[in-house]
């Protein structure tokens, strides 16, 4: 890889200065607004531009440790060169980058040996700290595995197409993909592409979706007619999955506090020809409370910490703290004990996370379990991110009839 334009070098600047000092700026849609800015970039500048981007991110804290000084909106050229230098990558010597004692990084690197575990796998002190509690002597294998590059993986819609058609379907817009083992709908992308620039997309032959996050619809056991409800829904994406393995058919409440999230929803929706769903905004408690023993299924996706994610989302660790995750866990208890209430008697519920911490996992349906006797848990599944996916946490829990 090279960094050899200087407007690429610029944006790569600019996007990291809106990721870590402005505030609510999230890396997926900083680095997707400055791509729809510089159409004219081939494709090799933009996979260049994404690359260094995320990574930099990613690798925030050691590129800290190898310039001896925190980023701060000044420096982003420095931390910038520093990168190159630590991965080899080929540049041209920019006039922003004058200045800049090269010499003293590279004393750095040339040691070849970082001082605590939390620079090592690049990240804050507390969560270091925080993963080794709750996982042991393996964390450092899952932060190794978080900090690799999450493959790109759709979910077929099969309201309208199958794994083989869509493999083939793309194949002819120049998107080469394979199917994945034990996945029935997943497919993985040889190499990153923009996809929602494709004929199959707009037409809503696919999502993309995680391969872990796909088996949480299938955990759920939906049958056809069922009235289901997703109780935190979000933008649909399991939702969406829900309907089709459905076929259509029966009724899906997807349910969320945020109107503009179920919007999006609805969008998609349409798109992939999903017309069971029904969106309803929680705007009080009444909501809820109509429900209260009304579904067949609920799906419970709760909020959490979305460590089991750092993969897709490497800024999220450093926009969370341990007060973050204690203040989630506290949400997560309370929307099993509020929305547990809407299953039937006989009726099953997942409860899931993207989080690899027991604390926000087995830990809280133990927790719940202990104080409703009339629920019982049927089985639960813990997907890790060194087995290849994004992490996740499942559990499939029943109403007594």
């Amino acid at each position: 890889m090279e960094l050899i334009h200087r407007n690429l070098l610029i944006g790569i600047h600019d996007a990291l200065e809106e990721t870590f000092f402005q505030d609510r700026k999230y890396a997926d849609k900083v680095i997707e607004r400055l791509l729809k800015a510089n159409r004219k970039w081939g494709s090799e500048d933009r996979k260049v531009v994404s690359q260094i981007f995320y990574d930099i991110i990613r690798w925030k804290k050691r590129l800290e440790y190898y310039m001896s000084e925190g980023v701060k909106p000044n420096n982003i050229y420095k931390m910038i060169l520093t990168y190159c230098l630590w991965t080899k990558t080929h540049y041209k010597k920019f006039e922003e980058f004058d200045g800049i004692k090269i010499a003293d990084i590279l004393n750095k690197l040339k040691k070849n040996t970082v001082p605590t575990k939390a620079i090592e796998h690049s990240i804050p002190d507390w969560l270091a700290e925080t993963l080794e509690k709750e996982l042991g002597p393996k964390w450092e294998r899952e932060m190794n595995a978080l900090n690799e590059q999450a493959p790109t993986i759709l979910r077929a819609n099969t309201l309208k197409t199958s794994t083989k058609e869509l493999i083939s379907d793309l194949k002819d817009e120049n998107v080469e993909s394979f199917p994945i083992k034990n996945y029935p709908d997943a497919i993985q992308l040889e190499e990153k592409k923009n996809v929602f620039l494709t004929s199959a997309f707009k037409d809503g032959l696919f999502e993309v979706q995680d391969a872990s996050s796909q088996k949480i619809g299938e955990l759920l056991d939906v049958q056809e007619g069922m009235r289901v409800v997703d109780a935190c829904a979000g933008a649909g994406g399991k939702t969406l999955h829900l309907a089709a393995l459905m076929k259509n058919k029966g009724q899906i409440i997807a349910l969320d506090i945020y109107e503009w999230k179920l919007a999006e929803l609805k969008r998609r929706a349409k798109r992939a020809g999903a017309h069971n769903i029904e969106a309803r905004f929680i705007e009080d408690n009444k909501v809820i409370k109509r429900l209260h023993e009304k579904a067949d299924r609920v799906l419970i996706d709760a909020p959490c910490s979305g460590l089991g994610v750092l993969k897709r989302n490497p800024d999220s660790k450093w926009k969370i703290d341990q007060d973050f995750i204690d203040r989630i866990k506290k949400e997560q208890q309370q929307i099993l004990q509020d929305y547990s209430k809407m299953l039937k008697k006989g009726g099953k519920m997942v409860y899931a996370t993207c989080s690899i911490l027991p604390s926000e996992n087995n830990e809280q349906v133990e927790t719940f379990l202990k104080e409703n006797e009339g629920f019982k848990l049927l089985k639960e599944e813990k997907v890790m991110p060194s087995e290849g996916f994004d992490g996740f946490y499942m559990a499939l829990i029943a109403r007594k009839a």
